[in-house]
């Protein structure tokens, strides 16, 4: 049985581009133009997975990301003309699992679809697992469910979903708090991609590693002094991000 696509798009010339290389790739697809077709469409007959353009006609893309979110863990590529950090937040955050910004390549696109239902063939994780602790050749070295952790100046509260820096009280999104617990339980330790992935993964949703990126950008934005020149979390260039005391001292 061919996987199911449904394609919400609004410029149809787009919207025939993207439907020929899907089909060609073997997908079954459906094509709507506007936002209610959509809605209905998806809660009519769900689909394997939604490319879903963010400035449709009608209900937009995000109210429709948020609609689906609460019925359904279907993957969610969205696709917009917007680029700024915070943009692209707001969709992740409402429930897409993917992003790509326009212009794109086709070829790039039927990529992600691979990935994002590939993820979500392999998602299914067994009960006595941790969610929140990465999958990693070397075990943390102390349990991620410690009620507070501690690096430098930056405490976690994992019971009460809290975060504090220098005392200073920090709002964190479910999935940059998962990240952050994960970390924090492991300081120093570098954290690949895929690893940190693997903290968002739950419930059966399928997110990309470009989400992690943008989790990372907005966490450094909350609990670096200078987002741009960070010092607590660090990028470790062809291998992931590491969590460390910063300039807290020793």
């Amino acid at each position: 049985m061919s996987t199911y696509v449904l394609v919400a798009e609004d410029d149809r010339k787009q919207a025939e581009l993207i439907r020929r290389y899907l089909v060609h790739d073997g997908y079954e697809v459906t094509v709507v133009h506007d936002g209610g077709t959509a809605l209905g469409e998806a809660t009519r007959r769900p689909p394997d997975l939604l490319v879903l353009d963010w400035m449709l006609p009608g209900l937009d893309g995000l109210e429709i990301c948020r609609r689906l979110r609460g019925e359904s863990e279907l993957p969610i590529l969205m696709l917009t003309a917007r680029s700024t950090e915070d943009d692209l937040l707001r969709g992740l955050d409402l429930g897409a699992d993917d992003y790509m910004t326009k212009p794109f390549r086709p070829r790039e696109l039927v990529a992600r679809v691979r990935t994002l239902l590939r993820r979500g063939r392999h998602t299914a994780r067994p009960a006595s697992e941790d969610p929140m602790s990465p999958t990693a050749p070397a075990a943390p070295t102390g349990p991620v469910d410690r009620a507070v952790l501690t690096v430098g100046r930056l405490t976690v509260h994992t019971d009460q979903h809290q975060v504090f820096v220098h005392d200073r009280p920090v709002n964190c999104t479910p999935g940059e708090f998962r990240i952050l617990c994960a970390m924090a339980a492991s300081p120093d330790r570098v954290f690949t991609r895929s690893q940190l992935l693997d903290c968002l993964a739950d419930h059966g949703r399928t997110v990309s590693e470009r989400t992690v990126d943008v989790h990372i950008l907005n966490l450094r934005k909350k609990i670096e002094t200078s987002p741009r020149t960070p010092q607590r979390l660090l990028t470790v260039h062809g291998v992931g991000y590491k969590l460390t005391r910063g300039d807290d001292g020793a």
